[in-house]
């Protein structure tokens, strides 16, 4: 059977220069694991805090990550990066260059016979009219398209902008979108039969059973305190670890 890894809100670009060194080098870690295992690697958003997609230019700031795709890629790795709110368009770059597989809200998947509700966690609270009028502004392709015809510098300063923007503060603001990410799993498996609902978005690192009492809510928690958490699904079985 095949194994699968599971990591989210990396966050990459967003902290010190010596924190981003300990992400990328956990990151490809984490990758060499994948590649030397022949399994596959789901990032569920927010792996950039954030990203712009030009023509001709990519960001030279993330050269070591792209590096670590590209290399997964030449391996035959299979990828999935589900766009978060910060890594909120990842273009054509990812799929067409990098051979990974780009999703865009919740998917539904089977995985070694079990079946998987993967999403990053923004954008579910159909409630909240602001972000969904942001998602629609930052992921039009006509206001993409006018960004990218600009100088790339001043346009990823713009997106550092976004970012911002798309960032709730504080503790309490985590914990609030962990309690309504937990809900809205709990709800969906009255629904839906799945057997987890694997996320991220809220930073906080959690497991929990629904009320069906089979199914699991799996946060896969942040790189940004750190700690570098990931998922790992083998042999019918999903853990959380910890990347030294």
């Amino acid at each position: 059977m095949s194994k699968s890894f599971f990591v989210s809100d990396i966050h990459l670009g967003l902290q010190s220069e010596g924190e981003e060194r300990a992400k990328i080098r956990c990151f490809e870690k984490l990758a060499g694991m994948v590649r030397d295992e022949r399994a596959s690697l789901y990032m569920v958003g927010d792996i950039l805090d954030y990203w712009m997609e030009f023509r001709h230019v990519v960001p030279k700031y993330f050269d070591g990550f792209l590096c670590t795709l590209r290399e997964l890629a030449r391996n035959d790795i299979e990828v999935h990066y589900f766009a978060g709110n910060h890594d909120f368009d990842l273009g054509d770059y990812f799929a067409s260059h990098l051979g990974v597989k780009i999703w865009y809200g919740m998917r539904e998947t089977m995985i070694d016979g079990r079946k998987f509700c993967i999403a990053h966690g923004d954008g579910l609270d159909r409630s909240d009219i602001g972000y969904r009028l942001f998602v629609r502004f930052v992921r039009n392709r006509f206001n993409l398209s006018l960004l990218s015809a600009l100088q790339p510098d001043l346009v990823i300063a713009v997106m550092r902008a976004f970012s911002r923007l798309s960032r709730k503060h504080g503790a309490s603001a985590h914990r609030y979108e962990s309690d309504f990410l937990f809900r809205y799993a709990d709800a969906l498996v009255r629904e839906k039969d799945f057997d987890y609902f694997v996320c991220g978005h809220s930073h906080v690192e959690d497991r929990k059973q629904l009320s069906n009492s089979r199914s699991e809510y799996i946060n896969l928690g942040t790189w940004i305190n750190g700690s570098y958490p990931c998922g790992v699904f083998e042999n019918g079985v999903f853990s959380l670890r910890h990347l030294s």
